[in-house]
């Protein structure tokens, strides 16, 4: 029996899964846990990925490997291949500034950016983060000899390569990066050395199918980025939008054509298929349930409980939950705020119930951006570790006005890593089954959306 790994380095932990190549059956797993922050040493990652490694009962007959991981992240070497400083992860929100001095640096200024490639600059991203190194630690920026992604990073070290001409990358990071066109397939160094001053190497890009090298006697895949994996996993089609519950909240679908939106608001990059992944993030996803739970003293199951127990509109209470500031609306110094509270909707249950809302309506803010971005919405798949909570599987499609498909959980993002795993092994995308698949649907509470709108405007006309 040939196996493929699929490895998933996301923002809190790595993940390891090992499947049978013909079937796609799970044989076993094994996770650990990254420290936390948003600046981390790479070599955590490393870490932790052997860690994981040893908890799926190692990987000495696997026949090919695969790394996903998250998006944007800055790892930058020096010409020995030793990490410069530590990484800057997507969600490190210094660079803000950074990101807004680029778009009205370049001629143009967003539409420009959009044009070139498919994004406009964030603080997440990974120019923006490049901008900010130069600027306040220049010294570290000139020992930078090649700046590359986690998933490129984490590829190159299982291949024990020395050589800086080995860190390869893949579209869907590449195109994550604000320095690479989806559309042309090309890098922009131009871009980059209005970033930094001068263009330090990047990574091959790779096509999906593509090989990396090899970690012993095991082929490495190109890899992928963790949104467009876990896109893969699923098996998404045209017509699909795939949401993601996580530490943020990602809103994506499969395009056939790049898109390219100039008020920033959709991510253009690319999938691991060879198509498309417009994408809208929220910096606000889980974290949300976590801290109104920990904010009312209970479980989180207590929390789904009580918002259930709520009506649609949770009685005029509204919560924009922009607890760690948010990326979607571009708002990074923003804050959370409870809208409409009065004696007698002040419970907890309305509370949790507006919490639940307010996330799903920033949520469907993102489909509704991609539609006007020229996507097809259909159906909605619902994943991450939010997706547990019954509440929000049960209050997602009024929310979001589309059924809501949520398969059992697992972990789909390294799944699709191990699917394009097989594929550059044997050639083929193999048609893996995702399991089974429970569906919610619900009348839309337009009503719902329309008082979010009101209070997230009120949250802006203050800032």
């Amino acid at each position: 029996m040939a196996l493929v790994a699929g490895i998933d380095s996301s923002t809190q932990s790595c993940k390891v899964v090992v499947r049978d190549l013909d079937t796609g059956r799970l044989i076993r797993s094994g996770a650990a846990p990254h420290p936390a922050g948003t600046e981390i040493d790479p070599a955590a990652w490393e870490d932790a990925l052997q860690v994981a490694i040893g908890r799926a009962g190692g990987l000495a007959d696997v026949d090919a490997i695969s790394v996903a991981a998250q998006q944007h992240g800055m790892v930058c070497l020096d010409e020995r291949g030793d990490v410069v400083r530590a990484a800057l992860l997507w969600n490190d929100t210094r660079s803000a500034d950074a990101a807004s001095d680029l778009v009205r640096e370049l001629d143009g200024g967003a539409s420009a950016w959009a044009s070139a490639v498919g994004s406009v600059p964030l603080a997440s991203f990974t120019i923006s983060k490049l901008r900010w190194l130069a600027e306040h630690e220049p010294s570290n920026a000139a020992r930078a000899a090649l700046v590359c992604l986690p998933h490129d990073w984490l590829t190159w070290r299982m291949s024990r390569s020395s050589s800086l001409d080995d860190v390869a990358t893949d579209r869907s990071d590449a195109s994550g990066t604000g320095y690479w066109s989806p559309a042309t397939g090309r890098y922009r160094t131009d871009l980059l050395e209005l970033a930094m001053g001068r263009a330090p190497q990047v990574p091959q890009v790779l096509a999906p199918e593509g090989r990396a090298g090899r970690a012993g006697g095991c082929l490495l895949a190109a890899g992928a980025g963790d949104n467009a994996a876990a896109a893969l996993g699923l098996g998404a089609r045209p017509g699909d939008v795939v949401i993601s519950v996580g530490t943020s909240g990602v809103v994506s679908a499969v395009g056939i054509t790049p898109a390219s939106d100039p008020s920033g608001t959709v991510a253009g990059f690319a999938d691991a298929t060879g198509r498309f992944l417009p994408l809208v993030c929220t910096l606000n996803g889980a974290r949300v349930f976590d801290t109104v739970a920990e904010l009312l003293g209970v479980s989180l199951k207590e929390l789904a409980d009580l918002a259930v127990a709520a009506p649609a509109g949770a009685s005029g209470l509204a919560l924009v939950p922009y607890f760690a500031g948010e990326r979607t609306p571009n708002r990074p110094d923003s804050t959370a705020a409870i809208h409409g509270l009065t004696l007698a909707n002040s419970t907890r249950s309305n509370l949790a119930r507006a919490a639940i809302e307010g996330l799903l309506c920033g949520l469907a803010d993102g489909v509704d951006a991609l539609r006007a971005a020229g996507c097809v919405a259909e159906r909605v798949f619902l994943i991450g570790g939010a997706a547990k909570s019954e509440a929000l599987c049960e209050i997602a499609p009024a929310v979001l006005g589309l059924p809501v498909l949520v398969p059992q959980p697992g972990e789909y993002v390294a799944d699709g890593a191990a699917r394009q795993a097989a594929w550059a092994l044997t050639g083929a995308l193999p048609a893996w089954q995702v399991g089974q698949v429970n569906v919610f649907d619900a009348a839309p509470t337009p009503a719902v959306r329309e008082r979010y709108a009101e209070v997230a405007g009120m949250t802006a006309s203050q800032l």
